[in-house]
Order: structure tokens, then C-alpha cells, then sequence
């Protein structure tokens, strides 16, 4: 029986604190072993996905597990829940590969056949099965990973009472991301008629070195000196507090900004993505006294010819620039949008070239250029644009029902100034975002998160609520 999930892998580059805690008490089970054959073998450099994935894992210390722990269809038997784990490592060469970790650097080694193993857990008779499936992901996150010896996913099964309730799947991020593990699971849920795949990361590294794939990495990093000569170097506002613990994280929910940002993309024309990215920096810029705002988008690349249903990774970050001088914010909507689609079409490249340009520009400059604000907007889920735009009533009374809790501090695994994702919530734009308070106060955070949704409800009742940005010195 095939796994219809509607909750997919999470897409985040880091595992956040979220993953730390009881997992290691969750109990273990039996294993049983699944032969597995697929038609695809070879081995290759990593790809440009599997790069960018791999320099965060080496200096991040982490494996960077993604995954999730759903409940399966009643029903399900054990022979399902095998069929399905054999299915899954012979059709996607990303499941069957390992790293062959070279002096001159890791390569991909996909390999034709082998075995792995299904984990049967029993959840106790009295325990919630739901739980019991959240502590064995969690073990799953905490546990180590051998990039040369062991398989990238790792699989189990609860049962409880006699029947199976929950699948848990948990994958190294070098062989998928978000969207690739949609391809995988619509391909579960229609296995009979299920299309083809996107080039491999075989593939891909192959054309990527390649005189054409050449040609599209000169031409991205072109655009990235042009910018990092000319963009300013600070991204936040300078700190003489250093308080620990360092690292923080928290969230947000706002109903007020989802259905302001609905009444806004109607009224410019652009999807809600503009929109969000736009008020993004239009807060950042208020409460910086920074602009342009430079901002690293996370860009999922399968919108690339041949790549659309690709499993493996393709997220690369996008360099994008927004000037939002005092302007109406329906205009800075209209910048948004053009100047991500330039980060867009930019942001595939060979990421160790992409550091050797960085790290020669900063030397030029001779001070470090600050990439470290980013936006990863990874809503997969389609939405309803049918439905009728909310009136100006909802929106005001919506603004009641927002929230912001800081969830986690720590210091043991760094992170990024700030990394804010936009995450697949309805009715909602919920935010998780990660900080490092060395760098950007926590005040500032809070104030940005609600400056947000006051953009955005101010300009959802009034086409020409302002910026109130200042003017820029240069734009890159």
C-alpha cells in the first residue's frame, strides 16, 4: 500500500534544536533486510546541489538529516511497507549512492544494487503511536551518518496493537530536498503510472562540467562580482553587545499578513512570493536604516530545462538586491519580483568557485562582505487562488491572532545572522527564523516580525501606503 502523505520533508539547510532531545530513548526494533536493484550506476563529482549541500555540512559539523514521521494508510501491511522501501531505492540513483571521499574531493558512487533495512518498532499498547514515531525520527536525526558505508535514507514502521500506524523516513539532504522528495512520494502514491525522472545527480554532473555547463556558471558568477563590488558590506547595524547564549530561535504566525498579501498580489498582478519577499525587506530596511537590502534567496532550481522532476538536490542560494526607497509598497512589490527573477536566473553555478570569488572580492575590498541574510521561502503546497479576497474587517481582525515566541538558545551549532524560512502553513504566513545575536539584536528581530504584517496590513487597506525606506547611496 502506497504512502499518501500530505505532510512532505522538511526543506531547512539546518537541522534546528527542534531535532535535540528524547530520541535517543526511543525504543528499537526489529530489522528486516529489502534487496533492492535500480538501472542507473556510476561514479562522478558531486553535483553543484550536492556541493552547496556539502560545504554547510562540513562547516556546520552536521549530516544535515531531513525527514518526517506521518501516519500511514489504514491498512497498510508489512509486505506494503517493504515494496515500498524497495521501490524507492532502485527507482531514484540518489538513494543508492554513497561518497567515495577523494584527496581532491568527494564523489558520488551510485551503485546498481544492495540491501538496506526496514525497522518494525512496537509502540507500547498504551503509548501513542504518533509519539512513539516522533521519538524514533528523532533517534534517526541524532544518530550518526557514514557518508561512505551507509545509505542516505533510513526507514521504520510503528506498530501498534497488531497494526502498522506511522512510516518514518529520514534522508541525508546530499540526495534530496523538499520538492525532490515530493517527486518521490507522488511517484509512491501513483507507482504504476509513474513518469520519468529528472536528470540525476549523475547527470547533472556530467553537463555541469561540460563546455555548456561552464558557460551558465561564468555567466551566474558575473553577476555576483557585479553586485558584491558595489554592495555595502554591512547587513545589520553594528553590536557592542556579545550576550550568550549566542545562537536563538524563534517563530511566528501571522493570519493579518496572509490575507493582506492575497489582497496585494491581486491587486499588483504577482504571486504572493513577491509579496512576501517584498515586505521582507521593506520591514528589514525600517527597522536597519540598511538599503538597498541584499538578501540570499534559497532558489529551487527545478524550473531549469530537464530538471523539474529531478530528486536530487537543487537548492542553490540567489544574490538578489532590493532598492525600496520611499516608494509605495505596491512598487516595491513590482522591484521584488524583477529583481528575484534575476537572482533566479542566476543561481546556478559551482559553489567552490562562487567561495574563491567571494573570498578575492573581500580581499580586494579589504573588509568581509556580510552574505549572511537570507530568505528561504520553501511553501510547496498549492494554493487556492479562487477563493474570494478577505475584506478589510478580516484583515484588521486578524491582526489579533499573531504570534511570536522565541523557541530555542543555544551555543553549540552556529547559524547565519539571519535565516528566516516561510514555511507551508494554512491560512497563516508562519516563520521560523534563526539569528545570531553577536550580530542582530533580539529587539530588532521582534520589531522586523512586526513591522511585517504592519506593512503589510497598512498596504492591503491603502494602495498608497509608503515604504518609508530611506534613499539608497548606490545600487548594485
Amino acid at each position: 500500500m502506497v504512502d499518501r502523505d500530505q505532510r512532505v520533508f522538511a526543506s531547512g539547510e539546518v537541522a534546528t534544536s527542534d531535532d535535540a532531545g528524547p530520541g535517543a530513548l526511543a525504543p528499537c526494533g526489529e530489522s528486516i533486510p529489502v534487496r533492492f536493484d535500480g538501472p542507473e550506476t556510476g561514479t562522478a563529482p558531486l553535483s553543484w546541489g550536492q556541493r552547496e549541500l556539502w560545504h554547510i555540512m562540513e562547516s556546520k559539523h552536521i549530516w544535515l538529516p531531513i525527514g518526517a514521521a506521518p501516519p500511514l494508510p489504514p491498512g497498510t501491511t508489512v509486505a506494503d511497507a517493504l515494496a515500498d522501501l524497495a521501490f524507492v531505492m532502485g527507482r531514484y540513483p540518489s538513494m543508492r549512492t554513497r561518497l567515495r571521499l577523494d584527496p581532491e574531493g568527494p564523489k558520488q558512487v551510485v551503485v546498481a544494487s544492495g540491501e538496506i533495512s526496514l525497522e518494525i518498532v512496537d509502540a507500547p499498547a498504551d503509548a501513542d503511536p504518533a509519539e512513539v514515531a516522533e521519538q524514533v525520527r528523532k533517534r534517526y536525526f541524532n544518530g550518526n551518518h557514514d557518508f561512505v558505508t551507509d545509505w542516505p535514507l533510513r526507514m521504520a514502521v510503528i506498530r501498534h496493537r497488531g497494526a502498522l500506524t506511522h512510516r518514518v523516513w529520514v534522508m541525508c539532504h546530499l540526495v534530496t530536498d523538499g520538492a525532490g522528495s515530493r517527486v518521490i512520494l507522488a511517484d509512491l502514491a501513483g507507482r504504476d503510472g509513474a513518469g520519468p525522472t529528472g536528470a540525476s545527480a549523475l547527470e547533472q554532473a556530467r553537463w555541469q562540467v561540460s563546455p555548456a555547463g561552464q558557460r551558465q556558471s561564468a555567466a551566474a558568477l558575473r553577476h555576483w562580482e557585479r553586485v558584491l563590488r558595489r554592495a555595502s558590506t554591512h547587513r545589520f547595524p553594528e553590536r557592542s553587545a556579545t550576550p550568550y547564549p549566542r545562537y536563538w530561535q524563534a517563530r511566528s504566525g501571522s493570519p493579518a499578513t496572509h490575507l493582506a498579501a492575497r489582497v496585494i498580489a491581486a491587486r499588483t498582478g504577482v504571486e504572493v512570493a513577491s509579496v512576501l519577499l517584498a515586505l521582507f525587506a521593506v520591514a528589514l530596511a525600517r527597522v536597519t536604516r540598511i538599503n538597498p537590502v541584499v538578501v540570499v534567496l534559497v532558489v529551487n532550481n527545478r524550473f531549469r530545462p530537464g530538471l523539474a522532476r529531478t530528486v536530487s538536490p537543487l537548492i542553490h542560494p540567489g544574490l538578489c538586491v532590493l532598492d525600496l526607497p520611499d516608494a509605495t509598497v505596491d512598487e516595491a512589490v513590482a522591484h521584488a519580483r524583477r529583481r528575484a527573477m534575476v537572482a533566479y536566473k542566476y543561481a546556478y553555478y559551482d559553489p567552490p568557485q562562487r567561495e574563491e570569488l567571494i573570498d578575492r572580492i573581500n580581499r580586494e575590498r579589504g573588509e568581509e562582505i556580510d552574505l549572511e541574510c537570507s530568505f528561504n521561502d520553501r511553501r510547496l503546497r498549492p494554493r487556492d487562488e479562487s477563493a474570494p479576497l478577505p475584506t478589510s474587517e478580516q484583515i484588521r481582525a486578524a491582526v489579533a491572532e499573531r504570534s511570536f515566541e522565541w523557541t530555542h538558545q543555544q551555543d553549540e551549532r552556529a547559524f547565519d545572522h539571519l535565516y528566516v524560512n516561510v514555511d507551508d502553513e494554512p491560512d497563516t504566513v508562519q516563520l521560523t527564523l534563526v539569528c545570531d545575536v553577536h550580530h542582530v539584536a533580539p529587539e530588532d528581530v521582534e520589531a522586523w516580525v512586526r513591522g511585517m504584517e504592519e506593512v503589510a496590513v497598512a498596504a492591503a487597506l491603502d494602495p498608497a501606503t509608503r515604504t518609508l525606506v530611506p534613499a539608497s547611496e548606490s545600487v548594485p
